[in-house]
């Protein structure tokens, strides 16, 4: 027995079949269902409870009911009855289901014998969605197909007798078989002045063909992030940068966040009810896209507080040091405003213009020490520059200093 011994599989497909789009549309609705399969991983079903059936009640009819039946919990489907709430919403859950135990099949109270868990806040499931985006995929497969075929019509080759048309048909049939070949003159044909063949060549569709897929990629793309997987649909023939490719991020999450919660939420009131300790969370891409978010965040905090920490420190860290450089900014301001009373005065005694006996400026220094303050500066590259107020003073002291010295040698 082979590999592929199964009959779907060994059975040959019938391209003169016309195409139903409902058979297609069904194919492409099972086949996104089975990708949503791995969309969240459950943790403490009973086994009684499947998770993939569970997952098949809430992305098809939005919402499935947790029953007792008999001594086992069970999943379900049924609908809704009772008197609405004073939310206008319904109060009890009415179990049909054929295949379970007749005491089962009754109406529940919900909150009190039964739970409700939504695929979503308005119990739409996940279909409409599909239905959506699908249909439109079917139709472009169609379009597309029938361009496909189209672009084999290179031209048309229209014969108006029988020998013209069977000397054609021989000379495709020879270029087919790969045989370069020339057809005879004839006599109709003789400057094909009665048009007897005429060749018509036809538009070519390639232009088309690069539309159709950039259509379906882009129908496939808003499903996927429909569905929180960012798939990029952007319609550049160049290279997209990072940024670009990380434009629709924001919209992946709203979705399928609300859908975890509602699962969430339903599990938290079966554990309470039954006794059970039952989790869900995401799975497959989207836990790794939850994991990627978690670092990018946990990275933007960490760069934020760094950034917080070194504004704090180079700030004054209390009032204290802010008054001591308040203090020295004040005793700078009345050492210059004394100077300057000292100089307006006139008087040559002081600090800033003392003279001796002899009439030489107690400022001027011999070699040897403005040698020894050339030699100290060098050795000391790095001190600290004079703050304005004492450069100003400095300035002042040397000005006074020589006009002094021009006065003594006047004299």
């Amino acid at each position: 027995m082979g590999l592929f011994w199964y009959p779907a599989l060994n059975s040959k497909f019938d391209f003169d079949k016309p195409l139903d789009k409902g058979e297609l549309l069904n194919s492409y609705i099972k086949y996104y269902l089975a990708r949503l399969q791995s969309m969240f991983k459950y943790t403490g079903l009973p086994d009684s409870i499947p998770a993939k059936w569970l997952e098949n009640y809430l992305l098809v009819n939005g919402n499935c009911a947790f029953v007792m039946d008999g001594d086992e919990l069970i999943v379900t489907t049924g609908g809704w009855g009772g008197i609405p709430d004073r939310y206008y919403i319904p109060t009890e859950y009415i179990v049909a289901n054929p295949y379970v135990k007749e005491s089962t099949r009754r109406t529940y109270t919900l909150g009190e014998d039964c739970v409700v868990m939504r695929n979503d806040t308005y119990v739409q499931g996940i279909m409409p969605l599909l239905i959506k985006y699908c249909s439109q995929m079917v139709e472009n497969d169609i379009t597309f197909n029938t361009a496909d075929i189209l672009s084999r019509a290179m031209l048309m080759i229209t014969c108006v007798n029988d020998n013209d048309k069977q000397s054609v048909e021989l000379w495709l049939k020879k270029l087919r078989r790969g045989e370069l070949s020339a057809m005879g003159e004839l006599p109709s044909m003789a400057g094909n002045q009665d048009r007897s063949i005429n060749i018509t060549p036809f538009q070519q569709v390639a232009g088309t063909l690069t539309d159709l897929i950039e259509y379906h990629q882009y129908l496939k793309a808003g499903l996927f992030n429909e569905l929180g997987l960012n798939s990029n649909y952007n319609m550049k023939r160049e290279a997209i940068n990072s940024n670009e490719s990380q434009l629709n991020d924001d919209a992946l999450h709203p979705l399928i966040d609300d859908m975890l919660r509602m699962r969430q939420e339903g599990l938290k009131e079966v554990n309470e009810m039954f006794g059970t300790d039952i989790s869900v969370e995401f799975n497959s891409a989207w836990a790794e896209n939850e994991k990627e978010n978690e670092l990018i965040i946990s990275g933007m905090e960490a760069q934020t507080e760094s950034l917080e920490n070194a504004v704090g420190e180079a700030a004054p860290q209390n009032e204290d040091e802010l008054i001591d450089e308040t203090g020295k900014g004040e005793d700078n301001d009345e050492r210059s405003n004394a100077d300057n009373d000292g100089d307006d005065g006139g008087s040559p005694a002081g600090d800033n213009g003392a003279f001796d006996a002899d009439g030489v400026s107690d400022r001027e220094t011999s070699p040897a020490e403005g040698e020894e303050g050339t030699e100290e500066a060098v050795e000391e590259p790095q001190a600290e520059p004079l703050a304005v107020d004492e450069l100003t003073e400095a300035i002042e002291d040397l000005t006074e200093a020589i006009k002094n010295e021009t006065k003594e040698g006047e004299a």
